[in-house]
């Protein structure tokens, strides 16, 4: 009985692992050996920014595209996309580094707060209970969900303007802040040449007399920048100006003529000041 119990067991094993075998031969999936090698040289951040499910899903996508001009990490940036080049041999198309800006320059000085919150200090649960400690509903609350999400320690609340600021040096353009902030006031644009960037530090879309009561930094739409651009870089859609990255060319010119002073200038050097023809008849009779 001990030795047909033995053969018993032994022919069930024996046909369980020929079923298993031929399950796993019919159902096999193939994985291309090269999207484990174009994982390994990714940063293994799994951020997102790439628009993909992790870096194991960017590298499927590598892999199964013709070609790689629309696909970029922005953790590694071009010496990562260099590398993925050269192992699936596909050209890599040229894109301008981005960073991410924070569209708001409600400092405590220009938006003065109208009444006090004590609630949980976070912005995705402040933004669904009320618009805001100040008059201005499409102003950043200053908690912090975009430090929070940041990956890389590139961004930070300056502890006088309770803004949030962006380290070059640091920010990948990965998206997680963009995504993390409820009123939106963050977004992704061109570094720009030397990191030199212009862009409307204002989200607010109420009429210009609205929005300057509750903030004096707010853009209210008067058009005068779109006026002096040149380039046909700057629109007004719902009274709120906006450059685009794609067209501006860095001229400077619009913030001078900003009432306001929410067009934000980065990394430029200080402007000169124009000498007038009494500063110049002052500076001869002394």
């Amino acid at each position: 009985m001990i030795l047909a119990a033995i053969i018993s067991l032994g022919g069930i094993g024996i046909t369980g692992a020929v079923l298993l075998y031929v399950a796993s031969r019919k159902f096999e999936v193939y994985e291309d050996p090269r999207i484990a090698q174009v994982q390994d040289v990714l940063p293994a951040a799994n951020c997102g920014g790439c628009g993909y499910p992790g870096c194991s899903g960017f590298a499927t996508a590598c892999v199964n595209a013709d070609s790689l001009d629309n696909l970029l990490c922005p953790v590694g940036g071009v010496e990562v996309m260099s590398k993925v080049s050269t192992i699936l041999g596909k050209e890599v198309g040229k894109a301008d580094p981005m960073i991410a800006v924070v569209r708001c320059n409600g400092t405590c000085e220009a938006r003065p707060h109208t009444n006090q919150y004590g609630g949980a200090q976070n912005c995705a649960i402040a933004s669904s209970l009320y618009g805001g400690e100040t008059g201005c509903s499409y102003g950043c609350f200053g908690y912090g969900d975009c430090v929070t999400s940041c990956l890389f320690g590139a961004i930070h609340i300056n502890s006088e303007t309770l803004l949030p600021e962006v380290i070059d040096d640091k920010c990948t353009a990965c998206g997680t802040c963009v995504k993390a902030c409820p009123k939106s006031i963050i977004e992704l644009r061109k570094k720009g040449p030397k990191s030199r960037r212009i862009y409307v530090g204002c989200a607010n879309q109420d009429k210009g007399g609205v929005a300057r009561k509750a903030c004096n930094h707010a853009c209210i739409g008067c058009s005068k920048c779109e006026k002096e651009c040149q380039f046909e870089a700057i629109t007004i859609a719902n009274s709120l100006a906006y450059i685009d990255p794609m067209k501006c060319r860095l001229c400077r010119k619009c913030a001078p003529v900003c009432p306001t002073n929410s067009i934000i200038e980065t990394n430029f050097p200080p402007r000169k000041e124009k000498v007038t023809e009494d500063s110049t008849n002052k500076q001869e009779t002394n």
